[in-house]
């Protein structure tokens, strides 16, 4: 009895324990367990705050460009508008121009008017008093004798063999002016077929090409700083909008505009694009650049047979390689101008060309300082070419093409000849290209107009009119009667520079099918 006593409280005793044991033993697993939730929900709400942060970030980026494109498209708008309006207001002035030359063609035609009926009625009065004077004399022969008569008619005859005279004087001197400025022309006409040259004019803006459309988000940096370091190192503005695999490079200096855009060139083939990067590459290419100038300047010297230039004549020369003036380029101008300078010279029997040639080549050297030294590039010219020591007479040349200066020299009248061919030959200037196409389209419509004709082209720069006309309504002694009526019309009814070669073509095709 009593062990089964002792064995029942050490049961009791053991299940307390027990009991106790799997209490503290849970109470303990609890707390891990707690400590293990609380470090798992610590972690998930860090997690959340940073993606909450990065999200924001990411939300921030993409508002800023956002609002940076919509930035650069409304300055494009406004660019496009304050073009568009710039366009207008030149075709209004184009054509209060118009109105203006209409109305002084109105008037001297009245003034013509008005001077041919003063002619016939000088000429009526002439008439009435010559029939005045011979009714005189016919009364006066009557009361005359044999000799007198005779004396009147020899004197008659006197009078009238002088006057035959004088018209044939008159006719040969005409004939022999004619000649003089056939030959003139000639010269010029040679000249200008002989140094035809082709010009591209340039615009302010200059398209890189982009391998993907990825590289746009790299040129443009973070918040845009790779395009303000771009713009602050070169000068110019760049314009990275939604146009395809492409960004612009806008700005009015055309050497920062070609710095700009090899150097953003090299900064996509290498693919390093932040500020410091983009101000190493811009310094190498302006160097590059600057030895491109000389070199083309050197080139373009030693090609024309000019050997005697200073250092600091290259230097001028070669920037003019990037200058435009009437959206013509200069570099292109002066050696167009020395080609025909030259030429002219050549066809004057002028043996030694070395002065024409120096003096043609430099003649706008000015153009190279005249945005940046005070003055117009007449000036700036006379005072670089005197540094330079250069001959008085080449001096001389090079001022008085624009009229700065009386020209003391054949050179010099040959410079300002050869100076003003080449800045009016059509389409080499941008404020003459739309003048330029109406003249062209007004010559077809002058061959169009005649009735045969069927198609007309002007063609090399307007110097030449090709006119097909209808075989069946049109034979072939018309044809040369036809050409001559249109070069008559173009001589009367359009204004152009140097002669206009009318070629009227008249084909028949015989057509038959073997079956």
């Amino acid at each position: 009895m009593g062990q089964s006593v002792i064995f029942i409280i050490v049961g009791v005793v053991s299940f307390s324990f027990g009991i106790l044991a799997g209490y503290i033993i849970r109470r303990r697993f609890e707390a891990i367990a707690k400590k293990e939730a609380e470090k798992e929900a610590e972690k998930i709400i860090l997690d959340a705050k940073k993606e909450s942060e990065s999200l924001k970030e990411k939300l921030e980026l993409e508002a800023k460009e956002r609002l940076h494109r919509e930035r650069i498209e409304l300055e494009r708008e406004n660019k496009r508008y304050q073009a568009n309006l710039s366009r207008q207001e030149e075709r209004i002035k184009r054509r209060e121009q118009e109105i203006d030359k209409r109305q002084d063609i109105v008037r001297r035609q009245e003034e013509r008017l008005k001077r041919e009926e003063e002619i016939l009625r000088k000429k009526q009065d002439e008439l009435f008093a010559l029939k005045k004077e011979e009714m005189a004399k016919l009364e006066a022969i009557a009361n005359m004798n044999i000799d007198e008569v005779k004396r009147m008619l020899i004197n008659e005859v006197e009078q009238e063999a002088r006057y035959e005279a004088s018209k044939t004087i008159k006719k040969v001197e005409e004939g022999a002016q004619e000649i003089a400025n056939k030959r003139a022309m000639e010269i010029i006409a040679s000249a200008i077929t002989r140094c035809a040259s082709d010009y591209v004019s340039e615009s302010t803006i200059s398209v890189v090409p982009l391998p993907s459309e990825e590289i746009k988000g790299r040129i443009i940096g973070r918040e845009g700083r790779n395009v303000r370091a771009f713009e602050m190192a070169v000068g110019v503005e760049l314009i990275v909008d939604d146009t395809p695999e492409v960004v612009t490079i806008s700005g009015y200096d055309p050497i920062r505009r070609e710095i700009g855009r090899i150097a953003l060139e090299k900064l996509i083939q290498d693919g390093r694009i932040h500020p410091g990067r983009i101000e190493e590459i811009v310094s190498k290419v302006e160097s590059e650049i600057e030895a491109t100038m000389k070199e083309e300047a050197k080139q373009a010297a030693l090609d024309l047979g000019i050997h005697n230039l200073t250092p600091r004549e290259i230097e001028l020369l070669g920037r003019l390689k990037f200058r435009t003036s009437y959206g013509q380029n200069v570099l292109q101008h002066s050696i167009e101008v020395t080609h025909l300078a030259s030429v002219m010279a050549s066809e004057l029997g002028i043996k030694d060309l070395r002065l024409v040639k120096k003096a043609a080549f430099l003649h706008d050297i000015g153009k190279a300082l005249d945005s940046t030294v005070e003055g117009s590039h007449v000036e700036i010219a006379e005072e670089v070419l005197k540094q330079a020591g250069e001959d008085p007479i080449l001096i001389n040349a090079v001022i008085a093409h624009h009229e700065g200066a009386e020209p003391k020299s054949i050179e010099a009248i040959l410079v300002q000849a050869a100076d003003a061919i080449s800045a009016s030959r059509p389409g080499a200037r941008k404020d003459t290209v739309e003048a330029y196409i109406k003249r062209l389209e007004k010559l077809e419509s002058i061959a169009t107009g005649f009735p045969g004709v069927e198609k007309a082209y002007a063609i090399q720069a307007g110097r030449e009119i090709r006119v097909i006309v209808n075989s069946q309504e049109v034979d072939d002694v018309k044809t040369f009667s036809l050409a001559k009526d249109i070069a008559d019309k173009i001589k009367d009814g359009l204004e152009y520079p140097g002669p206009v070669k009318v070629n009227v073509i008249r084909e028949i095709r015989a057509i038959e099918y073997a079956k």
